[in-house]
């Protein structure tokens, strides 16, 4: 299986995403899923935010763009090729104000790519084209926003990745959502890191049938 794994969180080694990542990875081993991974730390190598050359360049078919359009947007295509190669995706991140973190939002502005990750077809429907990648997303937020809980209304986070990685083709992706890692006492996060740790495992198994 080749793995495509991004972390998303600034905090470094101090991250309960990038523990938890690493923590499923070492789980599809023991599930002994051959693993050939491809590691992108987003904090380390941000995607450049959408500017006017590269809008222009993205809506220009490919067969008419310039030299000076295709440099443009090379790292996007780059970024497309990274995840179309991949057979399974694993993206760890925490929750920024309700969403996921700016650097984040950069990498979906520059994969959501015509001709590339989608296209349009005959009859003018869009069609994703990662119909055949398994996708988990690891989320940790600070507060607590299960069903039923008072802010559970406040997640922007889950309906924007389903639908910007709906648009490309990933259907049914997984989420693992460790709450709350911040606003609660130390018993309630170390629990919430636990119900996580078991949430992936089970994802692992899933994976590995």
């Amino acid at each position: 299986m080749k793995l495509l794994h991004i972390d998303a969180s600034p905090k470094g080694q101090r991250s309960n995403s990038r523990a938890l990542a690493r923590h499923f990875i070492a789980c599809l081993r023991e599930q002994n899923v051959e693993l050939e991974i491809d590691y992108l730390d987003l904090t380390q190598q941000p995607p450049a935010h959408i500017d006017e050359s590269f809008t222009i360049a993205t809506y220009t078919p490919s067969a008419q763009r310039t030299a000076a359009m295709e440099r443009t947007l090379a790292p996007s295509t780059a970024l497309c090729r990274h995840v179309l190669d991949a057979d399974a995706l694993l993206f760890a991140m925490p929750m920024h104000n309700f969403s996921y973190p700016s650097v984040f939002k950069a990498f979906i502005d520059n994969i959501v790519r015509a001709e590339l990750t989608y296209v349009v077809d005959e009859s003018g429907q869009y069609v994703g084209q990662l119909n055949r990648q398994k996708a988990l997303f690891i989320t940790t937020r600070g507060t607590d926003m299960r069903a039923g809980m008072p802010l559970a209304h406040m997640d922007a986070l889950t309906p924007s990745l389903n639908a910007a990685f709906g648009f490309i083709g990933v259907r049914d992706p997984s989420f693992v959502n460790a709450q709350p890692t911040q606003f609660a006492a130390a018993e309630a996060r170390d629990a919430a890191l636990a119900r996580a740790r078991i949430e992936l495992l089970e994802v692992a198994r899933k994976w590995a049938a």
